[in-house]
């Protein structure tokens, strides 16, 4: 009896799950848009670890001026940094199989699913995606569901949130997925 099958047992109620957001040159990767930015929060038990996952992406193509002034992210900063492909296999190894979370996700897994298959891996399956925009309008409907109305809402401090950033937006957004799932429970 291993010490591994042994802590196994132990955990084998232990959750895992990745928080993460996007940040892009555009709306539709179909048609040319890519991801510049990933930014991954590991949570276990809805407590973060502090395990993260950040990288910026050269889109391979110009940032176009609704898209900078989202994020902030220029054509200049972006040009000295590896491409999606150079990274990919960090990225998958930090995901493993774990859920993925993430706001008005079917977004951000299009965009890393079409970034995955354009440097030759496959996909990641869409079984794992949990929509936090889905579960806030399940539990508040009519509500504004924003990441900054969810912030609001459940206390979530976003004063540094100037423009969008996808490591920010991730941490921000594991702490409203708490809430959002019944908040930190004592003993977990």
């Amino acid at each position: 009896f291993s010490l591994v099958s042994d802590s196994r047992q132990v955990n084998s109620e232990a959750v895992r799950e990745i928080v993460f957001d996007t940040e892009t040159t555009g709306l539709n990767p179909a048609g040319g848009d890519r991801m510049v930015e990933i930014g991954c929060v590991e949570i276990f038990n809805r407590v973060e670890t502090g395990r993260q996952f950040h990288a910026y992406f050269n889109p391979e193509r110009p940032m176009p001026s609704d898209a900078e002034a989202v994020h902030g992210l220029t054509n200049i900063f972006l040009s000295d940094k590896p491409r999606f492909g150079e990274r990919a296999e960090e990225l998958l190894d930090f995901l493993a199989d774990s859920p993925l979370v993430a706001h008005n996700a079917s977004f951000d897994f299009g965009f890393l699913n079409h970034e995955l298959q354009h440097c030759g891996r496959p996909g990641v399956c869409t079984s794992r995606m949990v929509d936090t925009l889905m579960l806030a309008r399940t539990r508040h409907p009519g509500a504004k569901h924003s990441l900054d109305a969810l912030c609001t809402r459940f206390g979530v401090d976003r004063s540094q949130r100037v423009k969008h950033g996808a490591l920010l937006d991730a941490q921000l957004l594991a702490q409203v997925y708490v809430e959002l799932t019944g908040g930190r429970q004592i003993g977990l």
